[in-house]
């Protein structure tokens, strides 16, 4: 499950000649470089087959992979959808939703679904790459991911706990720790990529691209792809 880094992105935090470390922004107050390699190569990055669309169908939708810079590092932001929902209940993602008719494309798309679910300043975003699309079969769901750094970072929390149940900002050196990799059996009986962090379960398509984002950047560490977990019944 190990991939190969992003040409001249580097691991947030490496040193070495050539690479900058979290804190370098480009000149201006922009995005990290490591970000915009990592944005450059994941704009161009090949769809697994098992997550790309078909020809025709399916409901246009965006989410926004929203980079920041924490208290431990380079972060993403997850939410964790509210047990009630109708589709994908209790479920991570990144904030995200459908690409209304009102909606400039899936760059206004995901800023808006973002801003209603989390309560994120959408002026405070730059978004540095639109990704190619992917697609959710369980649920039909053609969604183009949009990748962001977060530049001013705002208070954010579940707007609607109807809706969502948390927002979390997780560190990416956790995310990269084998100690929280594992794969898990989601309920169709396909075997992905998961991560367990404090109180989120991250599975499904969002492990899918979390994994792929890791493989790119340079960060993903070996990790034990024979331990296997079941998806908890709750």
């Amino acid at each position: 499950m190990t991939g190969d880094a992003a040409s001249g992105g580097g691991a947030p935090g490496d040193t070495t000649p050539g690479h900058t470390t979290p804190g370098d922004t480009t000149p201006g107050g922009g995005a990290p470089e490591w970000l915009t390699n990592l944005a450059a190569a994941a704009a161009k990055m090949d769809v697994p087959t098992y997550v790309r669309p078909p020809e025709s169908g399916g409901r246009p939708s965006a989410v926004l992979i929203l980079f920041g810079e924490g208290a431990e590092g380079p972060d993403l932001l997850y939410i964790q959808r509210s047990a009630g929902l109708r589709k994908h209940p209790g479920q991570p993602a990144f904030p995200g939703g459908s690409i209304d008719d009102g909606d400039d494309g899936p760059v206004a798309a995901a800023l808006r679904e973002a801003a209603e679910e989390t309560g994120l300043e959408p002026s405070g975003v730059d978004v540095l790459a639109v990704l190619p699309e992917l697609y959710i079969f369980r649920s039909g769901f053609r969604v183009t991911p949009v990748m962001a750094w977060w530049r001013e970072p705002s208070e954010v929390h579940p707007v609607d706990v109807g809706e969502v149940a948390a927002v979390e900002r997780i560190p990416l050196a956790a995310l990269a720790d084998p100690r929280y990799r594992f794969m898990l059996r989601g309920p169709s009986g396909h075997l992905g990529p998961a991560f367990s962090i404090g109180r989120m379960l991250i599975w499904g398509f969002t492990a899918v691209l979390t994994d792929r984002l890791l493989a790119l950047g340079g960060w993903e560490r070996p990790w034990d792809v024979t331990v296997t977990r079941e998806l908890p019944v709750a």
